[in-house]
C-alpha cells in the first residue's frame, strides 16, 4: 500500500510477519526540502503507526540520490515572516511547532526507526536523522548546520543534540555551520551505522523480508542485528571525522567563559592554512552577528534541559526570530537574490545590545504552543 501526501510517501510493506512503515521524503528537485504539508503527513503517519500493532517498525528515507533531505523551506518562512512584520506569522509559527512536535514523537517513538541518511543531510532533515534509533549515515553523506548564514539557528533538536556532543564540537558546529562527514557524524553520535550507498536496496529488501515479532524490544535487537551484518560487508570505509582531528584545537577555542572570547579566537582562524577550518571560521564572521550569539545562548539555557524542555525552548526562540527581520534578511541574500550580501541589523556580535538578545528569550504568547510535551 503507497500513499502520496504532498511530497511524502506513505507505505505498509508487509513481511514475512508483521509489516514495515515505511516513509519516503519525495520531493528531489527541492533536495526533498520539508513543507508544513509533509511534517503533518509525517506526523499522521507515526501516529496511526503506534497504534497498529502490526506494525514492527518504521523506517524514513529521501527519494532521489542527492538528498536525504535538505532542511525546511526556508523561502516559505520567510514569505510568512515578511508577510505579518512584528507577527504573528502564522505559516511559520505553525510550521515550527509541528515540525518540533514530530521531531519530539520521533524521539520517543515506543517502535524501532531507522533512517536512511544519505546525502545532503540539514536542517529539519537533520532533526530526522537525530530523533531515529538507527541512523544510518553512508559514503554520500553531508551533514550542515548552517542556520547562522540565514539568521536562524539549529533547531529540530538541534539544542538537545549539539550539547551531547564531544567537548565543545557541538557549539563549534553551531555557531560556525561547518560541513561534517559521515565520519563526523559517527563521532557526534547524529548517525550510528556506516553502511554505502549501494546496499541501500539489499538493506530494504532484508528488512520485508524478515519475520517481525511486533515486539518493540526483539524487533529493535533483530533490527540491529540485520544492520550489522550488512556493516560487514561494506566495500568503503567511513571517511576520516574532521570533528575528531580537530577535537583538541576545538574544545581549545571554545574554552572561555565569555562567548564573545570564543567568537574571537574562532574568527583568528580564517587565514588558517587548514582549509576546513579556515571555512568554518569564514562561515562564523559572514554570518548574522545577532544569530551567533543567540545560538550560543540556546545551547547554555538548554543544555541541562529535558527533551521536552528543549523543544519548548526551540518553539519559542523560532517564534521570535520569525517576528524579526534578520531571518528575512538572511535568506534575501543567500536564496532570493543570491547576492550573498546580507545587511545584518548589526556589524559585530560586540555591537548587539544586551536587551536586544534578551527579547528573543522571552514567550511571545501566554502559553507555549508545546507545553503539552511534558505530561
Amino acid at each position: 500500500m503507497t500513499t502520496e501526501h504532498c511530497g511524502v510517501q506513505i507505505q505498509e510493506h508487509t513481511c514475512k510477519s508483521g509489516k514495515i512503515g515505511h516513509i519516503t521524503l519525495d520531493v528531489p528537485k527541492t533536495l526533498n526540502s520539508l513543507t508544513l504539508d509533509m511534517v503533518n503527513a509525517m506526523q499522521r503517519a507515526l501516529d496511526a503507526w503506534v497504534e497498529n500493532p502490526d506494525i514492527a517498525l518504521v523506517l524514513i528515507d529521501g527519494a532521489g540520490q542527492k538528498a536525504f533531505c535538505a532542511g525546511g523551506d526556508v523561502q516559505a518562512l520567510r514569505e510568512s515572516s515578511i508577510g505579518t512584520p512584528g507577527g504573528p506569522c502564522v505559516y511559520a509559527e505553525t510550521f515550527f511547532a509541528n515540525e518540533y512536535r514530530m521531531n519530539f514523537t520521533l524521539h520517543t517513538y515506543p517502535k524501532p526507526v531507522l533512517c536512511w541518511g544519505a546525502g545532503i543531510v540539514m536542517g529539519g532533515g537533520l532533526g530526522i536523522l537525530a530523533g531515529c534509533t538507527l541512523r544510518v549515515v553512508t559514503e554520500s553523506t553531508r551533514i550542515a548546520m548552517p542556520e547562522v548564514t540565514i539568521a536562524l539557528f539549529p533547531d529540530v533538536g538541534g539544542s538537545w543534540f549539539l550539547n551531547r556532543m564531544p567537548g565543545r564540537t557541538g557549539l563549534f558546529l553551531g555557531i560556525t555551520g561547518a560541513s561534517i562527514n559521515a565520519g563526523d557524524a559517527l563521532y557526534t553520535g547524529l548517525g550510528n551505522r556506516f553502511l554505502n550507498d549501494a546496499q541501500r536496496e539489499s538493506v530494504f529488501e532484508a528488512l520485508i523480508a524478515q519475520a517481525w515479532g511486533c515486539n518493540a524490544g526483539a524487533d529493535g535487537d533483530a533490527l540491529r542485528e540485520l544492520i550489522a551484518g550488512f556493516a560487514e560487508d561494506v566495500a568503503t570505509a567511513a571517511p576520516e571525522s574532521l570533528v575528531a582531528r580537530h577535537r583538541a584545537l576545538i574544545d581549545a577555542l571554545c574554552d572561555a567563559d565569555q562567548i564573545l572570547t570564543v567568537i574571537a579566537r574562532i574568527r583568528a582562524q580564517v587565514d588558517s592554512d587548514d582549509p576546513w577550518l579556515a571555512k568554518a571560521a569564514k562561515g562564523l564572521a559572514q554570518g548574522s552577528p545577532l544569530a551567533v550569539l543567540w545560538i550560543a545562548r540556546q545551547l547554555d539555557e538548554t543544555r541541562h534541559c529535558s527533551l521536552a524542555e528543549v523543544f519548548q525552548a526551540e518553539v519559542q526562540l523560532g517564534t521570535n526570530i520569525m517576528r524579526h527581520p534578520e531571518f528575512a534578511e538572511g535568506v534575501r541574500a543567500l536564496l532570493v537574490d543570491k547576492d550573498r550580501q546580507p545587511k545584518w541589523l548589526y556589524s559585530a556580535p560586540e555591537a548587539v545590545p544586551g536587551e536586544v538578545l534578551d527579547r528573543f528569550f522571552t514567550a511571545p504568547w501566554s502559553v507555549n504552543p508545546l507545553a503539552d510535551l511534558s505530561r
